[in-house]
C-alpha cells in the first residue's frame, strides 16, 4: 500500500491530463491520495474530484498566500464545508514569511481559524511553514493548550530542533521529494530520525519532482520514488516503509477508508 499524503490534482500541469495522471499512480502502486486545496476557489472542484475517484479524497482550506484574498474564510466556513463526506482534512494553512504573499497578521489569523476548525471537525490540519519556525510554534502550542487536534506538517522542510518540538506536541511529519535533492542533507538527516508512526509521505504536485524526475511537472505515482529514497535513507525495507505510512494516513485521516 502507497500514499500520496498531500497533492494537488486541480493545478495546471496536472489537471488537464488528470485521467493520465491517476492512471500512472495507480499503476505505481499508489492506492490512496489526498488532493489538497488552498483557496476557496478550488473546493467544489477538488471534491468533485473526490466524488469521481474513489482513491482520491479532499482538503478544504486557505493557504497562507491567499489569506489576504480570503477575510471572510472563518471557522464556520471551513466546518460547514468540511461535512462533505469526501473531505478528510483541514488545510492547507499556516504560516509563509519567505514569500510573504498576504500580511502576516492576516495568515495568523487564517491559521488559527483554520486550528478552531480542525479543533470542531476532529479532522486534521495540514501545516505549511516557511522561515516561520518561531511562530508556528508558539501558535500551535498556544492552540494545544486550548484543546487538542490531529495535525500535520506537510512537506517538512524546518529544522531537526522544530521537528522535535511539534512531535512533542502531539504532530506527524511529512516528507516530500525534496529530500532525494543532493542539497538536503540536514533534511535528510532529520527524516532518517522521524519515529516510524509518525511519518508521511507525499509529492506536493505538481512541484518538487523527486529525483530522477527532477525538471518535470511532479505527479502522484513519483511518491514510490521517494518513498525508495527515504526507506533507504532509515535502513528500512522499502516495504515496510510503504506500508507503515500508509497506516500512519489512515490513523490520522481517520475519515478516509483504506
Amino acid at each position: 500500500m502507497l500514499v500520496d499524503s498531500h497533492c494537488h490534482l486541480n493545478y495546471p500541469k496536472l489537471v488537464e491530463r488528470q485521467a493520465e495522471v491517476l492512471a500512472a499512480a495507480r499503476a505505481a502502486g499508489v492506492t490512496t491520495m489526498l488532493n489538497i486545496s488552498t483557496r476557496e476557489s478550488e473546493w467544489a472542484d477538488i471534491v468533485a474530484t473526490a466524488e469521481r475517484e474513489p482513491d482520491v479524497w479532499a482538503s478544504i482550506g486557505i493557504h497562507p498566500h491567499e489569506a489576504d484574498a480570503h477575510p471572510d474564510v472563518d471557522t464556520a466556513k471551513l466546518v460547514a464545508a468540511a461535512a462533505h463526506p469526501r473531505v478528510v482534512a483541514i488545510g492547507e494553512t499556516g504560516l509563509d514569511y519567505y514569500y510573504d504573499h498576504s500580511d502576516r497578521a492576516r495568515q495568523q489569523t487564517s491559521f488559527r481559524a483554520h486550528i478552531a476548525a480542525a479543533r470542531d471537525t476532529g479532522l486534521p490540519l495540514i501545516i505549511h511553514t516557511r522561515d516561520a519556525e518561531a511562530d508556528t510554534y508558539a501558535m500551535l502550542a498556544e492552540e494545544k493548550d486550548k484543546g487538542d487536534f490531529p495535525a500535520l506538517i506537510h512537506c517538512f522542510t524546518a529544522s531537526a530542533g522544530f521537528a522535535d518540538k511539534v512531535l512533542a506536541l502531539g504532530l506527524s511529519i511529512s516528507i516530500s521529494g525534496i529530500v532525494t535533492f543532493k542539497n538536503a542533507k540536514d533534511l535528510q538527516a532529520t527524516a532518517a530520525t522521524i519515529p516510524a508512526d509518525r511519518l508521511l509521505i507525499e509529492t506536493d504536485s505538481p512541484f518538487l519532482a523527486p529525483v530522477p524526475h527532477r525538471g518535470r511537472p511532479c505527479e502522484p505515482a513519483f511518491v514510490a520514488d521517494t518513498a525508495r529514497f527515504l526507506a533507504g535513507l532509515r535502513g528500512e525495507p522499502v516495504e515496510q516503509l510503504m506500508q507503515s505510512t500508509a497506516d500512519n494516513f489512515f490513523k490520522l485521516f481517520t475519515k478516509a477508508r483504506a
